[in-house]
């Protein structure tokens, strides 16, 4: 039997009615577990791109990490967090490798003076029939040795001190001038063992805002070491100016000119610029390094310049309020 096509639009019009919801429902249910698998898809790729990148920060390898261009701002944050991280393994390792350094430094420069003075005290012990004045020459050499010695453990605990930012600063407003007139005289016996002398060339009025103490240790230490390494019977310059916010404090003085290649290692730690004349100077080679990190805790700077037979140190301050 034939069914026309009004009666067969009524048929499946009413049918429709009738299970509309249904229809609807099941529709939605149909569209809803597309979208579902689309986005269960999408997530899979995504944790599965995520979990490569923090693979990669794992490995610690140097290959970029690279996602999909929709997580390009996830991707910029894992490549930042691995540079931080290579940043601070390389920071960790350098600090390893300083501490090694220092141990061993201090190890060698120690056996030294304590070789010396193990040797004087058993000539006196192996020498009863020794004079007096022998013993009493044996034992100042030994006292000497020391006091080196002494010298030396103390500036490895000071300088240890500031490579683990253990120091406090206490700042005042400083008279300049009369800090330097101050370690002039004081530093006399040593400048004067070479005939050589230090003037003052800059307005006695200049003041500066530092931790006193520290920052005569600073001066004391470049003072010491252009009386070690100046031509005999010269002057030390010391000048200083205040400019754009900050003082600069310089130090000139006659020697013979530092290789452009070692300039750079002055303030490395227990570094001498003549090994040859260790016993001449009693540098410990922690001096300038000491210096420096003083004049950095002070939110300052620190250089040496040599040429034509000048050497000179350039200690620049945040000027005083």
């Amino acid at each position: 039997m034939q069914i026309g096509y009004e009666e067969a639009f009524s048929i499946y019009h009413n049918a429709f009615r009738a299970y509309k919801e249904v229809f609807f429902a099941t529709a939605i249910i149909i569209v809803f577990l597309v979208l579902l698998l689309l986005l269960f898809r999408w997530l899979t790729r995504y944790f599965r791109e995520i979990n490569g990148g923090i693979d990669s920060l794992l490995r610690e390898d140097e290959e970029h990490i690279y996602l999909s261009q929709e997580m390009f701002p996830f991707e910029r944050k894992l490549n930042n967090v691995k540079q931080v991280l290579k940043k601070q393994k390389e920071t960790a390792l350098l600090a390893k490798q300083r501490k090694n350094e220092l141990v061993m430094y201090l190890a060698h420069d120690i056996r030294t003076p304590l070789t010396s003075v193990i040797g004087y005290l058993s000539l006196l012990m192996e020498e009863p029939d020794m004079t007096a004045a022998e013993r009493a020459k044996n034992v100042d050499i030994a006292l000497d040795k020391a006091y080196r010695l002494e010298k030396m453990v103390n500036e490895f605990f000071e300088i240890t001190r500031y490579d683990s930012e253990q120091i406090q600063l206490s700042k005042e407003h400083i008279d300049l001038y009369y800090m330097l007139v101050q370690l002039r005289d004081e530093l006399l016996p040593v400048l004067s063992l070479r005939g050589n002398s230090v003037i003052l060339d800059f307005n006695e009025n200049l003041k500066v805002y530092a931790d006193s103490e520290k920052l005569a240790r600073v001066f004391s230490n470049i003072l010491k070491n252009a009386a070690a390494y100046s031509y005999p019977k010269t002057q030390i310059i010391v000048s200083a100016e205040k400019k754009e916010g900050q003082t600069e404090i310089i130090f000139q003085n006659k020697g013979k000119t530092i290789p452009a290649e070692k300039l750079s290692s002055l303030f490395d730690k227990f570094y001498r610029l003549d090994e040859a004349r260790v016993s001449d100077t009693g540098g410990t080679g922690l001096g300038l390094a000491i210096a420096k990190e003083i004049v950095l805790l002070h939110g300052g700077a620190i250089k040496a310049y040599s040429e034509n037979e000048t050497i000179t140190f350039s200690v620049v301050l945040p000027a005083s309020d």
